[in-house]
């Protein structure tokens, strides 16, 4: 059995806390290898020893530091496949979803080779007599990044690229579910010219959690899990004076109306709602169709589409739709949760429960779920499933099926589907979600633009990558300068207007 590592200082260590977690192949449900837990001592040695380095780093100019971020874009495109595979075995995913997973954190990287005209001041000539005044972008330090097992490459990315970029050391503590896609972009970085200790990969559990919030050189957090722990790191973190942007849960609903086409309704909902399994942040997992004629249009449409998925571990080729779930304890929970369903008097047209595929019995695959007719106080509309189970809550108006969105505490994403435009406008006006797909159901934004939800699905000021990531990883300096040149005045004992 392999025995995984940290990534310290630019290589391979062994942990020494004596503490490993199992790592499991969720097709097979065998442990196919073991990774170290970070101790609070390793933890801080990781962190002391990225602070040294950082100083360099951080006096690096931007575009050298720009230019490490092209060479890393070149070797991910060279090393897709590799990435994707790792990302496939340690979480399930098909090969396709696992390149989808490397090319969407590959974007973040691309527009951090733009990184200094995102770094630029302000500048103000002549604020004053011979007076100017200008602000400056400077790094933080060292910051951390605690990232999930359903993005194993996404969500590093989305974290590493932007913080580096600012001149930043990084300590990123994956997820020890899936540890390998972090350590091989590590050593990727490397490759492409980051000075060792910029960046360390620690892995690690709660107490390694605990030491990163505690730790006093760390100057901020950036986390992406579930609403219960998105709070507590937030809080902690804030109560150690740290700058926290905290990624939750999600519940999110796409509308759709009696004039949208059906047929694209229903593929949309098909791909959001049981891609990866079901476990994405941006999952589609509530359909709301308005009025009884789209509810059955869409029932009619759905059932069979569902019917046909093809469920398969990513070795199957790929057209296999979505692969297992990340754990046994996972497959219970939704299994446990379609049931709550069926007993609350919801419709299940779709049964997903006990499904089993030849030669991976013992593995944590789920079977697609399908539901009619939930209602609001049932524990499949209230909680986040995290699996391949769609849900159909049906209203009766346009403003109902508002209501429900705006009335849910989550806030990640939302779509609707329509061909009227003042419907599509009025419901992006109004609607209390980060993220609008509008004939779209994940909308997750482009690279360029910002990532981040509402409500209790966020926790912080600012949103991942684009321009609030080039905010959150620095901090502004402005000064204000004066040289002399033949002013006379004397001592200024009170706050002078500038003339």
């Amino acid at each position: 059995m392999e025995e995984l590592s940290h990534y310290i200082n630019g290589q391979r260590v062994k942990g020494t806390s004596g503490r490993f977690a199992d790592v499991y192949n969720p097709a097979t449900g065998e442990i196919q290898a073991k990774v170290p837990l970070a101790s609070v001592e390793e933890m801080n040695a990781a962190v002391a020893a990225a602070a040294e380095a950082q100083v360099g780093w951080g006096a690096t100019n931007p575009q050298r530091r720009a230019r490490v971020m092209m060479k890393f874009g070149q070797l991910i495109n060279e090393h897709m496949d590799e990435l994707a595979e790792l990302v496939s075995r340690e979480h399930g995913k098909t090969l396709p979803d696992g390149r989808g997973d490397v090319q969407r954190g590959l974007e973040v990287v691309e527009v951090c080779m733009g990184a200094p005209s995102l770094l630029k001041g302000e500048f103000t000539d002549s604020g004053g007599p011979g007076i100017d005044l200008y602000s400056m972008r400077q790094p933080l330090g060292v910051v951390a990044g605690i990232t999930p097992f359903n993005f194993p490459a996404m969500i590093p990315l989305w974290k590493m690229a932007p913080a580096l970029s600012c001149g930043n050391a990084m300590i990123l503590k994956p997820s020890e579910r899936c540890p390998s896609t972090s350590i091989r972009l590590a050593e990727l970085l490397k490759e492409a010219g980051l000075p060792d200790g910029v960046l360390q990969v620690v892995n690690g559990d709660k107490e390694a959690v605990d030491a990163i919030l505690d730790n006093e050189t760390v100057q901020a957090v950036g986390f992406v899990g579930s609403t219960p722990i998105a709070q507590y790191i937030y809080g902690r973190a804030a109560s150690n004076g740290k700058r926290a942007q905290c990624f939750g849960g999600a519940k999110n609903h796409m509308i759709i109306m009696p004039d949208a086409d059906m047929d694209k309704a229903a593929d949309a909902l098909v791909g959001a709602g049981f891609g990866a399994a079901g476990e994405r942040c941006m999952a589609i997992s509530v359909a709301v169709p308005v009025g009884e004629k789209t509810a059955e249009a869409l029932v009619e449409r759905l059932v069979p589409r569902i019917e046909k998925l093809k469920v398969g571990p990513y070795t199957a080729g790929d057209d296999v739709d979505y692969g297992p779930v990340i754990t046994a304890q996972a497959k219970a929970r939704i299994e446990g949760l379609i049931d709550s369903g069926v007993k609350q008097g919801a419709k299940l047209l779709v049964d997903g429960r006990g499904f089993s595929l030849q030669g991976y019995e013992n593995g944590f695959f789920v079977g697609p779920s399908f539901f009619d007719n939930v209602t609001p106080d049932m524990d499949i509309y209230k909680e986040e499933i995290f699996g391949p189970v769609l849900s159909q809550v049906r209203a009766g108006s346009y403003e109902e099926a508002l209501k429900l969105t705006m009335d849910n505490p989550y806030g990640n994403g939302t779509a609707i589907f329509t061909a009227d435009g003042d419907t599509a406008r009025d419901f992006a006006s109004r609607v209390n979600v980060g993220m609008v797909g509008i004939n779209f159901p994940i909308p997750v934004p482009l690279s360029y633009h910002t990532f981040g939800g509402w409500k209790k699905s966020a926790f912080g000021d600012l949103n991942q990558y684009g321009p609030d990531a080039f905010r959150f990883y620095t901090r502004t300096k402005t000064v204000t300068a004066r040289w002399f040149s033949g002013i006379k005045d004397g001592a200024a004992f009170n706050f002078k207007a500038m003339d």
